[in-house]
């Protein structure tokens, strides 16, 4: 049977999705070809802003890498702009980029074409350094601007504008927000909500013109024309220097290619409940390029919605309708919490519930009307959100529970929720994650059905928290307690990811026996599927490289995690947490004058002491790291690194009564033996100077714990997601056994656990038999493996003062020096 042709225009999210859906049902029904103006496969626009902020890489927002569409048989021109469309002859016309034009024939037609930014029509918009914010390109272009200069104006106060703004500033530059509206968001967010997060965002370093109304933008002249942008100017007559305007001032339905082809247009491409052209039945159209009842949606929930509804016109099953969609939009703007749905705003015959406290981050107003919940908006905690909107939707009364309304629904029945008993006591009709309309039951059935263990297994075959990710956390916890185990554990006998067919182990194998150095050797060897690999396989390759071949096999900085690289914790607000490290939790008078001084001299907001008995300095900024560093004048603590976190002790016999072991110099001793130690993930120590056990060890990668005739030594405990009790391993007399030991199960691990897989899943795997044969019974080998450990961290640098020697790339810093 011959199949008929679908050419779809546009290549991104909703049109993807359409696809996606319609593989589903009918595989085999078409020959599908795509047309993509951008030169990259199909990503997450939504996720731009963690790219421009460092917080993600491009790779890592892809959704359907270029192996997906081979895979799936579709043929997939990327970087070719459609310019034409004959009707008549059902044929697609595309600029081939060699100044001619590619003809593609079709039979069914789907219009994607999105939307485009709408740009100020000011004299000044043409200039250099005056761009919008869409796309891959925009965001590169940002990213580029911030390395070169220091000064840059927003322009636009809603949700893209902040995350522009916040991203530029992560990167270093000085930046303003214009916006002419007098509160922030005011679509998403009543007035108070608005202010609550002009305030928050005011003390991270963001600047804020409100009521604003640009006029022109001001350029330098070159050689008799204008060159980069210098300044903005408003209507009251005053300027504002900068050297980058972003433009976030909404976006326009991109009608261009259907008002050519004689397509209705109206606010949109016209579109009936089939997700069909009024104008011509043989062509589709979704996403935000659509106007449906005279609605063009901006939200990927709806958009995924008409998605559904068109591949069930395309299969042929004509069964689906599209009705509209009503909205709730949960977001998080540069780590703040917000949630509105609904009227929220109230008005005439409507009452308001309001709960604030300002000093808390807090605030929620409900909206009823007529005894029923017709809008509410929450900023601080959303946890509520889908309970106000499934409320919302139904249009139940709520006048029976209208006194523990703003309580939440742990307050109302017994469908309550306190931390991770929420996804347990959920029914499975629940909506969990909202762009995509899945339910628990449908994420739990996934779980169970095909053996999934990981988030991107759960996002890959059920869609949730792919897109906007607010409901991330729900999933993590349905994950935990319907796959029975701790998510974060590595899988057996599955590929590292999708670049490549092979496992961890063959990897790890295979780097040994041929003395693979380095990650490109690796991938040509291997035949990795994606030449340059992901996010995913490039820190675990890097890993195993350095841990097989120390001193031969160079660290490869790019290849980690943004905290490794930065060497410092991101925190929600883009600021850094700096634990500086302290040997076995000791510290002195004049370390303590130093911290205190740091965080006087740097304005750093919150010191805490930790779990693991250090200081921790909350609130850095990034371009007064290496400063805070050098002033506080302690090693790293690594707290920020898969290698050895804590040492954590008890006082022991030089001080307690009850001592029976000097606890805390075997502490320091541990510490200092193996504190730059690199690991698969990272590696807690604790040493205890009697069996009341005050320092945990008993819940720790080591744990040593002294008795009166010497140490008991227990390995692969874990006090995270799930508490597991660790092993009994082995009983010494000397404190020099103790670091071998301890040592030679390091080693152990480094050379034998795959990356991301910590202590307790390691030993589960390879089982605790296998361990002590190779640390107990095979004495040479255990000598070995520790004298390997040894030689491998001898001469590792220090990354806080020895920026050269680890590689750190010290530009990250300068880019954002003010």
């Amino acid at each position: 049977m011959k199949k008929s042709k679908l050419v779809m225009v546009g290549n991104g999210m909703a049109g993807v999705r359409t696809i996606e859906e319609l593989l589903k049902v009918a595989p085999d029904l078409y020959d599908i070809t795509v047309f993509g103006a951008e030169p990259h496969p199909n990503y997450n626009r939504i996720l731009l802003s963690p790219v421009l902020a460092g917080e993600q890489t491009l790779d890592e927002i892809v959704l359907n890498s270029w192996d997906w569409y081979k895979d799936n048989h579709i043929t997939l021109h990327a970087g070719k702009k459609v310019v034409e469309v004959d009707r008549i002859k059902r044929i697609v016309k595309a600029d081939d980029g060699k100044g001619g034009l590619m003809e593609v024939e079709y039979d069914r037609l789907l219009l994607c074409t999105g939307s485009n930014p709408f740009i100020l029509p000011i004299p000044g918009k043409d200039l250099d350094g005056v761009m919008a914010y869409r796309d891959i390109a925009d965001t590169n272009a940002m990213i580029d601007a911030s390395s070169k200069y220091k000064k840059a104006v927003v322009i636009g106060g809603g949700l893209l504008g902040l995350e522009a703004a916040n991203g530029l500033m992560l990167r270093g530059m000085d930046v303003s927000v214009v916006h002419v509206m007098p509160t922030l968001m005011e679509r998403q967010l009543d007035s108070v909500a608005g202010q609550l997060l002009q305030k928050s965002l005011e003390k991270r370093g963001l600047k804020f013109l409100m009521g604003a109304q640009t006029q022109e933008l001001v350029g330098a002249e070159h050689d008799g024309k204008s060159g980069r942008v210098t300044a903005i100017k408003f209507k009251d007559g005053t300027e504002l220097a900068t050297d980058l305007v972003v433009m976030a001032v909404g976006i326009r339905p991109n009608t261009a290619l259907a008002e050519a082809m004689r397509i209705h247009c109206n606010k949109g491409i016209v579109v009936n409940d089939t997700m069909q052209t009024t104008t011509d039945a043989r062509i589709y159209s979704v996403g935000e390029c659509a106007a449906h009842r005279g609605i063009a949606y901006g939200l990927v929930a709806p958009l995924f919605e008409q998605a559904k509804v068109a591949a069930n016109h395309l299969a042929q099953f004509g069964i689906g309708r599209y009705t509209g969609s009503l909205t709730s939009t949960k977001l998080k703007v540069t780590g703040i919490d917000l949630f509105s749905a609904g009227n929220f705003m109230g008005g005439e015959g409507s009452e308001e519930i309001i709960m604030s406290d300002p000093f808390g981050g807090v605030y929620k107003k409900l909206v009823i009307k007529d005894d029923k919940l017709v809008g509410a908006c929450l900023y601080g905690d959303t946890v509520d959100g889908s309970y106000y909107f499934k409320l919302l939707r139904d249009g139940r009364s709520v006048a029976d529970i209208r006194d523990r309304l703003m309580f939440g629904e742990s307050s109302i029945g017994d469908t309550g929720h306190e931390g991770h008993t929420k996804a347990a006591s959920m029914p499975d009709s629940a909506e969990v994650c909202g762009c995509n309309g899945v339910n628990k039951g449908t994420i739990c059935k996934a779980i169970k059905e095909k053996g999934l263990f990981t988030l991107d297994e759960v996002r890959k075959h059920t869609k949730a928290s792919a897109s906007c990710g607010s409901c991330t956390g729900l999933v993590e916890q349905i994950l935990m307690f319907t796959a029975g185990g701790d998510y974060s554990a590595t899988p057996k006998l599955k590929a590292m990811c999708s670049c490549t067919d092979h496992g961890h182990q063959a990897v790890r194998d295979a780097i040994r026996a041929n003395k693979l150095l380095t990650i490109k050797e690796v991938q040509t060897s291997m035949d990795w599927k994606t030449p340059n690999g992901c996010a995913s396989c490039r820190p675990a390759l890097n890993y195993y490289l350095i841990s097989t071949w120390p001193k031969e096999a160079k660290d490869d900085p790019q290849s980690r995690y943004i905290n490794e690289r930065s060497h410092a914790n991101i925190q929600k607000d883009g600021t850094y947490s700096v634990i500086p490290r302290m040997w076995g939790g000791e510290t002195t008078a004049s370390e303590l004058r130093r911290i205190a001084d740091a965080v006087d001299k740097y304005k750093i907001p919150t010191v805490k002491v930790t779990g693991g008995q250090r200081i921790d300095l909350l609130g850095v900024k990034k371009e007064d790291l290496v400063n805070v560093w050098k002033d506080i004048g302690m090693p790293s603590g690594h707290a920020y690194a898969k290698a050895l976190r804590t040492v954590k002790t008890c006082v022991g016999s030089e001080w307690c009564r009850m001592g029976t072991q000097d606890s805390t110099q075997m502490g320091k001793d541990l510490e200092r033996a193996m504190w730059r130690m690199y690991a698969p993930h990272k590696v807690k120590f604790a040493v205890s100077g009697c069996p009341r056990n005050c320092a945990e060890s008993g819940i720790k990668d080591v744990g040593v714990i002294g008795v009166d005739s010497g140490w008991e030594m227990y390995i692969a405990g874990n006090g995270g997601i799930k508490t597991e009790v660790a092993h009994f391993l082995v009983k010494v007399k000397t404190a020099e056994e103790v670091l071998e030991y301890t040592g030679a199960f390091c080693e152990l691990y480094r050379q034998e656990g795959w990356y991301l897989e910590r202590t307790v899943h390691y030993v589960s795997r390879v089982g605790l038999e296998h361990v002590k044969k190779k640390i107990l019974e095979d004495h040479e080998g255990r000598k070995a493996l520790w004298a390997q450990l040894q030689f491998a961290l001898d001469g590792e640098p220090d990354p806080w003062f020895e920026m050269q020697k680890a590689a750190v790339d010290t530009r990250q810093f300068d880019a954002i020096s003010v």
